[in-house]
């Protein structure tokens, strides 16, 4: 079994290292930081199984450092905090913070292990670090977005978030979910046509999140309306998000506008990450510690040119694509730390490469090709196979979906398929 791993903060070389040695006669790990600096970078490089922290530094306290861990949601490990100085207030202070526990120095041998062990068995109940709500930033703008969540988690009326793709609906959801309740993402919507009071039984007492309800069809709009006037027999918190505007769809005949009313109660529009760019650096260095402590990736630090360029670049898919871009620094970079260099080749990867029009072929995107020296219905009819195969795979051949994607009648859009040769299931 791997031993323990104790990080141990103290800015005196004699109680760090008296305290490393106990704990290694234990059979534990240590590592030793003098200050707050040092401490922050043991934590991006791992997730240590306990911290034994001192509050009183030179240049920043432990109870400074304890809530900043908290606020970048890195508080996923039991701290004890310790002080020569203590008193009641701290020790009350820095519990209400997140702290395990207090030791006051001089530390007895006893009472020092006696403490080390029940924070490490707590230490076991802990979720791991994960990119959260908590963790997206300190700008005004996601200071506001929390609050608003925080005030919206009072109410039991169902939510609509409301965003850009990839902007962190699902987070939000999160951040309103009470733990140890049921959680549950509803991924098979036709269960709402089928049995929606099951899906109710199912996450009785807890939060049903429905991410893109705009997808849904006629049908399931039906049988989610019902869900949401049972949900609070049920105790569930019902929350769904768009990246669409409903009012439009519903003007257009293709959003229940019944639903509307009930999901346009309580609403909340989640900024894009273009909206708090200034976030971006700790955002980065937050999914990196993801990925080193999910043994994704070995720790690599950002220079301060390269997290420069990630908060100037264009973030068109917002959290999810700035994920996808630090995962690939971190498991492509070949240097200790990512640079400059590294940013911009793996940014540059997913610029639109330029396709050139040859011997009458024109290219659509992703390089599918047209032949543009055919006739015109010819030509018509092989850019319909195309754009009805797309929509075929889109909606996994749900007939229903893409008649409503594509506004065609149901009997049409099958005998178009049929004319121009594409088999459905």
């Amino acid at each position: 079994m791997t031993a323990r791993q104790v990080l141990v903060v103290d800015d005196e070389i004699g109680i760090r290292e008296l305290l490393r040695d106990i704990l290694q006669d234990e059979g534990y790990q240590v590592r030793l930081a003098e200050n707050a600096a040092e401490a922050r970078d043991w934590r991006q490089q791992m997730r240590p199984d306990l911290v034994l922290l001192d509050i009183w530094m030179p240049d920043c306290d432990g109870i400074t450092l304890l809530k900043e861990w908290g606020s970048g949601g890195q508080l996923t490990m039991p701290v004890v905090m310790m002080s020569g100085h203590g008193t009641i207030d701290t020790a009350v202070e820095a519990t209400r913070i997140g702290a395990f526990d207090f030791l006051e120095k001089p530390i007895a041998l006893q009472r020092l292990l006696k403490t080390v062990n029940a924070a490490l068995k707590h230490g076991e109940q802990l979720p791991k670090s994960d990119v959260s709500l908590i963790s997206l930033g300190k700008s005004a703008v996601i200071s506001e977005l929390r609050q608003r969540l925080e005030q919206m988690s009072l109410i039991t009326a169902p939510i609509l978030l409301i965003g850009a793709k990839g902007c962190g609906a699902e987070l939000c959801a999160r951040f309103l979910h009470i733990a140890d309740t049921p959680w549950h993402i509803l991924e098979e919507s036709e269960r709402l046509t089928e049995a929606p009071l099951d899906i109710l039984e199912q996450v009785r007492g807890g939060l049903l999140f429905i991410p893109e309800v705009a997808d849904l069809t006629k049908t399931e709009q039906k049988g989610l309306l019902l869900l949401l006037a049972k949900a609070e027999k049920y105790a569930v918190r019902v929350v769904c998000s768009t990246t669409r505007a409903l009012n439009r769809l519903a003007a257009e005949n293709q959003f229940d506008n019944n639903l509307l009313q009930a999901l346009s109660v309580a609403t909340l529009r989640i900024p894009s990450l273009e909206d708090h760019q200034e976030d971006i650096p700790d955002l980065a260095r937050a999914m990196a510690t993801l990925l080193v402590e999910t043994n994704e990736a070995v720790y690599r630090e950002f220079d301060i040119a390269a997290l420069n360029a990630l908060r100037n670049a264009s973030w068109p898919g917002n959290l999810a694509q700035l994920d996808s871009a630090v995962r690939n620094l971190m498991q492509t970079s070949l240097g200790e730390k990512i640079s400059l260099e590294d940013v911009n080749r793996v940014l540059q990867q997913f610029e639109p490469v330029e396709q050139p029009l040859l011997n009458g072929n024109a290219y659509l995107n992703g390089g599918i090709k047209l032949d543009m020296d055919k006739p015109l219905r010819d030509a018509r009819d092989d850019f319909e196979r195309i754009y009805f195969e797309y929509h075929l795979a889109k909606s996994s051949g749900n007939m229903s979906k893409i008649a409503e994607s594509v506004e065609l009648e149901r009997t049409h859009l099958y005998r178009k398929l049929k004319q121009l040769g594409i088999k459905t299931r």
